[in-house]
């Protein structure tokens, strides 16, 4: 038995096996189409994403950014006490966290020289903020 369907624009005589078999993969692609906008993140609604989902973000309070505010600017005081070049070694060493070894490649110079800056900074640290070393 043959079938005339409309096939992106033509009309095509096809046999009834394989009109079903183009229907059940219309409803397969429709059933798919459904899920991915049912969960268009890619994760399966749980509770953690109910209980999650429509939360603001975390925002600090006035007086906790006022108190990080001068956190830094005690920070950058301490940091303003250094020669450049303990800045940078030390720096190096707390943010991006580099070894001794790695930095003194990178300055040029010896592993003992860079703990030395690393240290003088800390001694600094200690001191402005009022604790022993």
């Amino acid at each position: 038995m043959e079938i005339t369907i409309n096939y992106y624009g033509q009309a095509v005589s096809v046999s009834l096996e394989v009109y079903e078999y183009l229907t059940q993969a219309d409803h397969k692609t429709e059933n798919l189409a459904h899920e991915q906008r049912r969960h268009w993140d890619g994760r399966e609604c749980d509770e953690y994403i109910i209980s999650t989902e429509g939360r603001l973000p975390y925002c600090a309070a006035p007086e906790e950014l006022v108190c990080q505010r001068e956190t830094l600017d005690e920070i950058l005081a301490v940091l303003d006490l250094c020669t450049d070049t303990q800045r940078e070694r030390f720096l190096l060493y707390a943010l991006y966290d580099f070894s001794y070894a790695e930095i003194a490649e990178m300055c040029g110079c010896s592993k003992v020289s860079v703990c030395q800056s690393i240290t003088g900074v800390r001694k600094k640290f200690f001191k402005f903020f009022g604790k022993t070393y």
